[in-house]
């Protein structure tokens, strides 16, 4: 039997129309993840990228003991965003008892400051979920914009946008914890998506409108986001020794 592992997850999509940044990501550009990559080879962290389009060459030049390479097929059914979850989930189903502990990050805007897993704070709280954070509240007009589609599609979302409107925006682009509490929420996230989100035609992906949802209304108790877990969101403070992750 496999020993369970520690591991950082990511997910790099290209090739296809990013919502988010407005234009198509090349399809085999290491350049974009470099950042992410020497950060955690740095730290000696076990880490698996999920790609469409890294070449061959591409993963065997920068596949080592710590990080791994496997190629998906991505299912244009979905955005980027959402498909990710899909992949998360069916990887944790297969591989949920070779891991302990475990974080999922973006991976062209977020750097490995120190090892999550060490950290007294995610060591003690095993039942707690671990997540990022920006300077501003849930009800913010980018969010309103982004939830439309699920607004319209889930019963509640209404009154949870209501109940937790000036709660901190959570998000996506870092979370992690302990499989036994990430894995039920990969798939409950995924599920969400699977059937409320697919047949969104909006040009909002709808991951950060979900992804607070769930947290909010299932996990608000076993929660905790900002700093130490992540520098301020776009603040690209990379030098801040006293977080674990960067974003932006």
């Amino acid at each position: 039997m496999s020993i369970a592992k520690n591991y950082i997850l990511a997910c790099q999509i290209s090739g296809v129309y990013d919502v988010n940044r407005n234009e198509i990501l090349p399809a085999d550009d290491f350049a974009l993840i470099q950042n992410w990559y020497h950060s955690v080879l740095d730290l000696k962290l076990n880490a698996i990228i999920f790609h469409n389009n890294f070449s061959i060459e591409t993963c065997q030049k920068y596949e080592n003991q710590y990080i791994k390479f496997i190629k998906i097929d991505f299912d244009n059914k979905f955005n980027p965003n959402i498909f990710r979850y899909y992949v998360y989930n069916e990887f944790l189903r297969s591989n949920a008892s070779t891991i302990k502990n475990l974080f999922f990050t973006d991976i062209s805007d977020v750097t490995v400051l120190k090892n999550p897993f060490e950290q007294e704070l995610f060591r003690a709280n095993g039942h707690h979920i671990f997540c990022g954070d920006e300077p501003k509240i849930l009800a913010n007009e980018w969010m309103t914009d982004h939830c439309e589609h699920l607004r319209n599609k889930i019963q509640d979302f209404k009154i949870f946008e209501d109940q937790y409107k000036n709660q901190t925006l959570l998000n996506c682009g870092i979370f992690g914890g302990n499989i036994k509490i990430i894995q039920p929420f990969v798939e409950k996230l995924w599920n969400i998506h699977q059937e409320n989100n697919a047949d969104n035609l909006t040009k909002f992906t709808g991951d950060m409108g979900a992804f607070n949802y769930l947290i909010r209304t299932e996990y608000n108790d076993q929660l905790f986001h900002g700093e130490p877990i992540n520098t301020i969101f776009k603040a690209y403070d990379i030098q801040n020794t006293d977080c674990w992750f960067s974003h932006k």
